[in-house]
């Protein structure tokens, strides 16, 4: 169930952000995504984005509790930008092991030119130290932020998602949170152009992250 919720969530936000996933063709997880056509000949192989997505202006806060300023702190820098919770049963886990498998397959000095951050959509239990722990549970490197709820709501919209939902709670009060479950991929122009939904492999960011880490997109057509 909360599976169906979280995908449909997905393609609702793609739609209402105006987006077109050419390489996009899976919806369930366990299919591999299709290498998108590509105008630099480099057939990337996560879901094309036309146009493309600008790179969001928001501040959080991280883990150490100390403002994190996106644009500005992920300046330069191939960025990949995921918004999930901690006690997220499946695709969060996922996404967030997928990138750290992928990472230490490809290049140290290809990895050290790329930030990860994941911003949490239920600060009310992912307290700094809580997410903190479970980010390094996959990398250290990667970068978790938090703040309160208009504030995180806010940096989605920013980020052309919708904001996530809390899904009512369960007799022994625990809760899920419906929320957008691709990794948005920022490139050096500040622009994303390509995204990772949930059914994407780890052998697909090992394909793409080198090329993105060095591309201009300068040689593509407008």
């Amino acid at each position: 169930m909360v599976i169906r919720f979280l995908l449909r969530q997905c393609l609702l936000v793609v739609l209402l952000a105006a987006v077109s996933l050419r390489g996009y063709a899976q919806e369930t997880k366990g299919q591999t995504g299709t290498a998108a056509a590509d105008p630099g000949n480099v057939a990337y192989r996560g879901g094309m984005v036309s146009p493309p997505l600008h790179k969001p202006n928001f501040t959080l806060t991280d883990t150490s509790g100390v403002p994190f300023d996106f644009a500005a702190k992920t300046e330069g820098h191939l960025t990949l930008l995921f918004f999930g919770f901690t006690n997220c049963p499946d695709m969060c886990p996922m996404q967030m092991h997928m990138i750290a498998q992928a990472l230490k397959k490809i290049p140290a000095d290809t990895a050290n030119r790329i930030r990860v951050v994941f911003v949490t959509t239920d600060p009310d239990r992912d307290h700094p130290k809580v997410l903190r722990a479970y980010l390094d549970h996959f990398d250290k490197s990667f970068i978790g932020l938090t703040g309160d709820h208009a504030a995180i709501d806010a940096a989605q919209v920013a980020a052309n998602i919708s904001p996530a939902t809390k899904l009512p709670a369960r007799a022994d009060g625990s809760y899920d949170v419906g929320h957008a479950a691709f990794v948005i991929a920022y490139t050096k122009d500040n622009l994303a152009h390509v995204l990772y939904p949930v059914g994407m492999k780890e052998a697909d960011l090992v394909h793409d992250l080198p090329s993105l880490v060095n591309e201009t997109w300068l040689r593509r057509a407008p």
